[in-house]
């Protein structure tokens, strides 16, 4: 296989929508785990540990939406425009979660934090409902017509493989957020979430085990590269060894190697997204011959050369700029007078 722009900026924006789900994928199981937690010192350190990431971490998602654009606009179009509801859905979740942080600690009345604590875990756990299905439905296909537009509606969007998959895009955030509030905390509030590891593990595996046959029986197009290509079948398992090997880390007391065994589990399911939809980028389940591919819906190959000398030049930015932050911060939350 040579390698070309076209599959160059399918890796990339691939690598930058990784970077969004395992660093918001972490702050959005913080959310989802945040109301099982009393206490209103235990739900602020919660609050802190990714109050000074939560952010940044977003700027993977713009960034990615901006590369899809510039090097694959007739994805960027029909994926847009046919999941308008959803993703107008997600904005406003990711808003009330964005308002919740920096609104509760303004009043130190019980019921204001209260509204507020809601307000940021079920948006939390909605905005990982929408990517799930979002998700769900690119793995799965959606209507497209011959001028690749698309022809479904809101509700077509819920269907069971959606809903599998949001299920278990839940559980894997879950899991995810556990273990980076393992790594933020001490104390009771560490032990607490220690003791939720094994339990989120389980659940996450059942959904992923339940999802991967679900997949290999109605969803045959993201097999075929498989099938072709029999050494690919190390990425699902690199997956698995990564899953087990975190409870292995916990138990040891290495809380990092635990966060870094989770985002490698994370990088293996995408890339097991990624190579089971090549080299189509939007599939048709009307008429594959109607699929987005990373040849018909890419832009000219000089758009393509420009914006890869950019994205040379912006994305050691972003990434220095994330290391950064993640470096000032690091260690266990300690609360403070400027703390949320």
């Amino acid at each position: 296989m040579i390698i070309d722009l076209n599959i160059i900026w399918f890796i990339l924006v691939g690598i930058l929508f990784t970077g969004y789900v395992i660093l918001d994928g972490f702050d959005l199981g913080i959310g989802i785990i945040y109301l099982f937690v009393k206490s209103d010192e235990d739900r602020r350190i919660l609050l802190n540990a990714i109050g000074p990431v939560w952010d940044g971490n977003e700027v993977w998602l713009v960034t990615a939406g901006g590369a899809l654009f510039a090097a694959f606009p007739e994805v960027y179009a029909s994926v847009f425009s046919g999941f308008y509801i959803a993703f107008i859905l997600l904005l406003f979740a990711l808003i009330f979660r964005a308002t919740a942080i920096e609104f509760r600690s303004k009043l130190s009345s019980s019921h204001w934090r209260s509204v507020w604590d809601v307000s940021f875990s079920l948006s939390s756990l909605l905005a990982s409902i929408l990517i799930g299905v979002i998700f769900g439905n690119i793995v799965r296909g959606i209507p497209l017509n011959e001028q690749f537009n698309f022809i479904g509606s809101f509700w077509s969007l819920i269907n069971p493989y959606s809903i599998l998959l949001a299920i278990t895009t839940v559980a894997l955030f879950t899991m995810h957020g556990i273990i980076y509030g393992v790594l933020k905390t001490e104390g009771k509030l560490n032990m607490q979430l220690k003791n939720l590891i094994n339990n989120a593990i389980i659940v996450f595996v059942i959904c992923y085990v339940t999802l991967t046959m679900v997949t290999l029986v109605y969803i045959p197009h993201i097999t075929k590269n498989f099938v072709q290509f029999p050494l690919l079948f190390c990425v699902p398992i690199l997956g698995m060894l990564s899953i087990a090997n975190i409870p292995r880390e916990i138990h040891h007391g290495r809380e990092w190697r635990a966060f870094l065994s989770s985002s490698a589990s994370i990088i293996w399911l995408m890339a097991l997204f990624g190579i089971g939809n090549y080299p189509n980028m939007v599939f048709s389940i009307t008429n594959p011959d109607n699929s987005l591919t990373i040849y018909n819906a890419a832009s000219s190959q000089a758009t393509l050369k420009t914006i890869l000398i950019i994205a040379f030049i912006g994305m050691p930015l972003v990434l220095v700029y994330t290391i950064s932050i993640y470096w000032i911060f690091r260690g266990k939350v300690k609360l403070d007078s400027k703390s949320y």
